[in-house]
């Protein structure tokens, strides 16, 4: 694998699906290094945004916007995985914040939740403008406010523990096709316990300072 983008902070990494500034300026108080997944190098410039690299196999950035980023094009062909697996896969940093990545086609989001469990080393959360989701480790610590949305979602079989839900996971059997953990409730703090790396966690935007901090990247964040 090869770094591209290597950096002691977090990195806003960018995709071509909606986003706008109140997004983006969320996710740089976070994360200030930003980088573009392909066509995501055009919403950025069109936002004044200049991403210090821009990753993927380069056929929905405009030709403008090559123009522009001369000199900061990181070009990968193979067609076999997404622009947003390229980038991840090629910057290493505490800890990347994805926007422009989730509610444009469906299609591409299933895409992007199977990159999240194929780079399971890679702390990367995906926000919208409603959510935060990210890898669950296998143990998870978070303050959240009482009553706070607390989803989960298996992607592969997996059983948990938890405390401070308001329905726990104990002796639950997860999987795709079966049960799910979506529409929980925050009761305490939360401590979770999985049994493998197949959980997704979806919170509400308002957590991502305290998903960062459950993560162990608290330090790196410079936002509120």
């Amino acid at each position: 694998m090869q770094v591209i983008v290597d950096s002691l902070q977090g990195v806003t990494l960018a995709g071509g699906g909606p986003f706008g500034k109140a997004q983006l300026a969320r996710a740089l108080r976070f994360a200030p290094r930003i980088v573009g997944a392909d066509g995501g190098a055009d919403r950025l410039l069109a936002l004044g945004a200049k991403p210090e690299a821009v990753i993927g196999d380069m056929d929905s950035i405009s030709d403008q916007a090559k123009a522009q980023m001369a000199g900061r094009l990181f070009p990968i062909a193979e067609q076999v995985t997404t622009d947003f697996d390229k980038a991840l896969r090629s910057i290493r940093a505490p800890f990347v914040l994805g926007i422009g990545f989730a509610g444009a086609r469906l299609d591409h989001g299933l895409a992007v939740l199977n990159t999240l469990l194929r780079h399971p080393d890679q702390r990367c959360l995906v926000i919208s403008p409603q959510d935060v989701i990210f890898l669950a480790p296998l143990q998870l610590q978070m303050d959240l406010p009482l009553g706070s949305r607390f989803s989960l979602f298996p992607m592969a079989p997996v059983t948990g523990e938890s405390e401070g839900l308001r329905w726990p996971l104990q002796d639950l059997h997860f999987a795709p096709d079966a049960m799910i953990g979506t529409s929980n409730e925050v009761s305490g703090p939360v401590q979770l316990r999985f049994s493998a790396r197949k959980m997704l966690v979806i919170l509400p935007i308002r957590s991502l300072q305290a998903a960062l901090i459950g993560l162990g990247v608290g330090s790196d964040a410079r936002g509120g």
